[in-house]
């Protein structure tokens, strides 16, 4: 397959995996987004220019994550190689559990979706199996590639599914994001490798009431919310992070880890008209205020709607 594009722009939302119950299977798209720019290069030079989060951190040649997606993406579908000038505007924080990694995945293959002749041969069942290849699980992939809510599965060895689920239009995402990091590979090194059959029953029983809850009954996403499968065994690697979700659990609003941590993602409910600013109050504002009481020590609260249409790419004359 021959290239059909040299220059390409790529939107992707961040994303927040497991929403408590759902763990390695439920995400949610939120309106923070990466862009990426990229132009095909006539020799086989690789520049990446990164502005925002991560920029003199992350790398500026093949060992990026962009690129290295992208060039997985024209190996599976039989494109030439070539080289590449990437300009990345990131505003998703790295290593906070807001799917960082992922949304550069997912960008990188819509790249090259974007690139090549037939981007049909890069469908999103293709794109998803191929993001969850790099990956390793599809709860982050699957939202910031389809945006809005979504549960995702594997079928056997190479097939990944994921369907959008609905989402009620009180529910109002607000992300309470640490200055500290925690990789993902730390995260999930600390959950055992079995656990009791009674949470995992409790856990099955936790994340069907979430589907319940997201799309008709946000009363419900309280008890919708809670976990046994990993939360709990992160203790020790984002203790901080965990004593926020009890304060807040304990005020009766819905606190998560986001993804592997260590940012809180609290699914509050609007609760009232739109001020000035645009922003709807939530049942979540008194007890943000009452924990925190103005000190913030470090943690920003940054309300999110969500993306309802998740990664998009252009190709650019």
């Amino acid at each position: 397959m021959r290239l059909g594009a040299d220059r390409a722009r790529v939107r992707v939302p961040a994303t927040s995996a497991n929403l408590g119950p759902g763990f390695d299977a439920l995400g949610l798209a939120l309106a923070l987004h990466d862009e990426v720019e990229v132009r095909a290069l006539g020799s086989g030079d690789v520049l990446v220019d990164v502005v925002g989060e991560g920029a003199d951190e992350v790398p500026s040649g093949d060992d990026h994550l962009v690129v290295r997606a992208l060039r997985h993406a024209l190996d599976h579908v039989g494109a030439p190689q070539t080289g590449l000038h990437l300009t990345c505007r990131n505003r998703i924080p790295h290593g906070r559990g807001l799917g960082s990694s992922a949304g550069a995945v997912v960008a990188g293959l819509l790249a090259a979706r974007a690139l090549v002749a037939e981007p049909e041969s890069l469908d999103d069942d293709v794109v998803l199996r191929l993001a969850t290849e790099l990956e390793g699980h599809p709860d982050n992939a699957a939202p910031a590639l389809l945006g809005g809510a979504t549960v995702a599965w594997s079928e056997g060895a190479d097939a990944v599914r994921a369907a959008r689920l609905a989402v009620h239009p009180d529910v109002a995402p607000v992300a309470v994001v640490p200055s500290s990091r925690l990789s993902t590979s730390h995260a999930r090194g600390v959950l055992p490798a079995q656990v009791p059959h009674g949470d995992a029953a409790f856990q099955a029983g936790r994340a069907a009431l979430l589907v319940e809850a997201l799309g008709r009954r946000p009363d419900l996403l309280l008890p919708a919310t809670e976990d046994r499968l990993h939360q709990g065994y992160r203790r020790p690697v984002m203790a901080e992070s965990l004593a926020l979700v009890d304060a807040l659990r304990a005020r009766g609003v819905a606190a998560v880890v986001s993804g592997a941590g260590p940012t809180v993602l609290v699914l509050a409910r609007a609760a009232g008209e739109a001020g000035g600013d645009g922003a709807r109050p939530t049942d979540a504002d008194d007890a943000l205020q009452q924990v925190f009481g103005g000190v913030m020590g470090g943690w920003r609260i940054v309300p999110l709607a969500i993306d309802t249409a998740g990664a998009e790419a252009r190709r650019l004359p």
